[in-house]
């Protein structure tokens, strides 16, 4: 099976967060190349009205989302952390990150703080100092994104290009079998309904059916 190339794609990665939400872009080279594009760090008042700090981080990833259009955005999902309020705070401003995607038909995809070490370092339990020195050695940077909610952004969004071709692979695989299903099922109900005609249709039309169909599901990703 041919690999599917995402070259080009742009990324858009959120370590999501009230006080700090860490923001970056990249864009995906050939291979496992991946080109950092901006990052940075969005801050609200720890003694503002939550409405008010959802509000300011609408605003700025509204911003970064018409700045630099990417083409999806990976953000870090939401574990129990033990503090309730924190996590309920942070499930705030996850909603707002995610409505400002769907507001411009961009996909988003949720990926564990786990999942984002593997993927990275090969390592699900990395510390952020083992995180922060292979993101930026990944991205060939000349110094080491600060804080480290900017390193965490740019993880995330590093994570997706390099999952991408192979969640777009099993995508296009699911849309064929749908589409074998339905119209099979379609070829089936002619059957049926031919038993009832005048002209029925015999089991050696109906396997030449099945057999000379070639499908082909929109929606696919062109490789």
């Amino acid at each position: 099976m041919p690999v599917v190339s995402i070259e080009g794609m742009r990324v858009m990665g959120i370590d999501p967060g009230l006080t700090r939400c860490g923001l970056s872009v990249v864009q995906a080279g050939r291979g496992r190349s991946v080109i950092p594009v901006a990052v940075g760090v969005v801050r609200t008042p720890s003694d503002s009205d939550i409405a008010h700090r959802l509000l300011e981080l609408s605003e700025a990833v509204n911003d970064w989302l018409d700045q630099y259009q990417p083409d999806v955005v990976a953000i870090e999902r939401i574990f129990e952390r033990g503090n309730v309020s924190t996590v309920m705070n942070t499930a705030h401003g996850v909603g707002v990150l995610m409505l400002a995607a769907a507001q411009r038909g961009i996909d988003v995809h949720l990926y564990t703080p786990s999942e984002v070490k593997k993927a990275i370092s090969g390592n699900g339990r990395a510390d952020k100092k083992q995180m922060t020195a292979m993101i930026t050695r990944i991205l060939g940077l000349t110094e080491a994104p600060k804080p480290a909610d900017a390193a965490d952004a740019l993880a995330l969004a590093v994570c997706h290009c390099w999952r991408a071709p192979l969640l777009i692979t099993n995508r296009e695989a699911e849309a064929r079998a749908q589409a074998q299903s339905r119209h099979q099922r379609g070829i089936l109900g002619q059957a049926k309904q031919a038993r009832h005609s005048k002209h029925p249709t015999t089991p050696e039309e109906l396997r030449a059916q099945l057999q000379t169909q070639h499908l082909h599901p929109r929606g696919a990703w062109r490789r």
